[in-house]
């Protein structure tokens, strides 16, 4: 489906089996984090993830957005997400119909539609080609030529390093 950046393949965050499904169907490296998309900064605490001051000042200034996010998370229960990194990878995308479909759903995982190496699939189409019928949906909105997101760590005391550059340019 569409992100607000690429198509993604989406499954709940919270559901441990639709994210070693989608593993599989992407042929991703199991040492890869996803990156999660999230409705509202309160999702963050589902995941234990305690923003302090500083990381939450920079936040601000890129989210909603077309930022991930790298922010610690080293609770056990989620190492079927964060692979061992003890980091999750956050996006609060700031496309209103995306947030209304999180706000029902709750977080979701949504890597890019491509076999891991591949090019981003950018329609529904190519995403077909990848994947076929072991899908459960696709939603198509036509060609998306957007770049991924930009991918960015913030540390605790809110310094910021800029790991990919991507769809928006982060500038503070």
């Amino acid at each position: 489906m569409p992100t607000d950046t690429i198509y993604g393949m989406v499954a709940s965050a919270l559901d441990k089996k639709a994210v070693m499904k989608v593993y599989e169907l992407r042929k991703r490296s199991p040492e890869k984090p996803f990156i999660i998309l999230i409705s509202s900064y309160g999702d963050l605490d589902l995941f234990g993830v305690r923003l302090s001051a500083k990381q939450k000042s920079v936040l601000e200034k890129i989210w909603p957005g077309k930022a991930s996010v790298i922010l610690d998370c080293d609770l056990e229960k989620f190492k079927y997400l964060h692979r061992g990194t003890k980091t999750l990878a956050f996006r609060f995308p700031d496309k209103n119909d995306l947030i209304g479909l999180l706000k029902e759903t709750g977080p979701l995982i949504a890597p890019s539609a491509n076999f891991e190496g591949e090019p981003p699939a950018l329609t529904i189409k190519e995403a077909e080609n990848y994947f076929g019928d072991k899908i459960d949906f696709y939603e198509d909105a036509g060609k998306l030529e957007s770049l991924p997101s930009t991918l960015v760590k913030i540390d605790s005391a809110g310094k910021l390093e800029v790991l990919r550059e991507g769809a928006v340019e982060i500038v503070l």
